[in-house]
């Protein structure tokens, strides 16, 4: 299995390789497009984008240099028709800078791509949302050489539609965000805080009542607030534990590193961890733990494999939870 890990910068393209990294990808949101369009309508992520094509060019030569791939991700889930042109002008860019596939998340986009015979692989986003065979046939008829699984499709759907596309590749999410909602679902932006932040965070003011207006007893209010906490409860395992580290700087938060080898028999060809935004130390740790997993798991049962992988960060009470996990199949005791 492959490892596909986040880049920011030209920079962080040797530590990660040096890592264990296979493939790299990252954003693109050149200045220029910035002037005239704004930032958030190239990709899903506001920040942790490359801000020119020197920048991709750079990177795409450091890549190659070790023998590694980049991907760019234009994972919008649509663009207007004013944007158009430009787009497909900076796709040709994208290609004659030499990277090796781009991301889409628009199927338009991707039949288009496919159509103009752009020199590069074509690789479906989770943000389009491809939960069966049938999307996954749908996908490869429109040029897709991979498909990126959404987070929520469970290891048992993986086997279905890898078996039912075995020339098609696939990817799966095992490190880092969590999304509350179906990604390719929510048409809206993680905001900085100051600007409301994700829609799954906002916190806004309620009251409960009785639809028959009678007050409410003791024990509902018990169960409501029950509920609230492990809603807040939930959420904070969602968005990283809180962003915590181990005192290693090992990263908690959402993730499927014990279901490495059910995602490798299911047929996944690569593994992907998420969060090109986020500090480099976490990336290269998610970096350094994916890779001991695989590595584990190429030479060990999948129970042993699960085992050390729920063991490297020395918090077992994170792992029994259940909350942190993307593919709760493989829970602690039932591998």
């Amino acid at each position: 299995m492959r490892l596909v890990a986040p880049i920011s910068a030209p920079e962080d393209i040797p530590v990660l390789a040096r890592a264990g990294a296979d493939e790299f990808y990252c954003g693109l949101a050149p200045r220029e497009w910035q002037a005239r369009f704004g930032r958030s309508t190239l990709n899903r992520r506001m920040s942790g984008n490359l801000q020119s094509f020197e920048d991709l060019a750079r990177t795409i030569a450091l890549a190659h240099e070790l023998g590694k791939r980049v991907s760019v991700a234009f994972n919008a889930q649509s663009y207007s028709a004013d944007r158009w042109n430009d787009l497909l002008a900076m796709l040709d860019r994208v290609a004659a800078s030499g990277a090796d596939a781009v991301i889409v998340g628009d199927l338009g986009l991707l039949a288009a791509l496919y159509e103009r015979r752009l020199p590069v692989r074509l690789h479906l986003s989770s943000v389009a949302s491809c939960h069966n065979a049938q999307t996954a046939e749908l996908a490869a008829d429109l040029g897709a050489a991979r498909v990126i699984l959404p987070r929520h499709v469970t290891l048992g759907e993986m086997r279905r539609i890898c078996r039912s596309m075995p020339a098609l590749e696939f990817e799966a999410f095992v490190l880092n965000d969590g999304c509350v909602f179906e990604e390719g679902s929510c048409h809206t932006l993680h905001l900085p805080g100051p600007l409301g932040g994700p829609i799954c965070l906002q916190r806004f003011h309620h009251e409960y009542h009785r639809s028959d207006g009678e007050a409410l007893r003791e024990s509902e209010l018990e169960r409501l607030q029950s509920n609230d906490e492990a809603w807040e409860k939930w959420l904070w395992y969602m968005f990283s534990c809180g962003f915590t580290v181990t005192a290693e700087g090992l990263p908690h938060g959402p993730c499927g590193l014990c279901a490495i080898p059910q995602l490798a028999a299911a047929g996944v060809a690569a593994v992907k961890i998420a969060g090109r935004e986020g500090p480099l130390e976490r990336r290269l740790k998610s970096v350094e733990m994916t890779r001991a997993v695989l590595e584990r798991s190429a030479g060990a049962g999948k129970r042993e494999a699960a085992a050390f992988a729920r063991g490297l960060r020395g918090k077992p009470e994170l792992c029994q939870s259940g909350f942190m996990c993307y593919y709760r199949e493989v829970s602690p005791g039932c591998d």
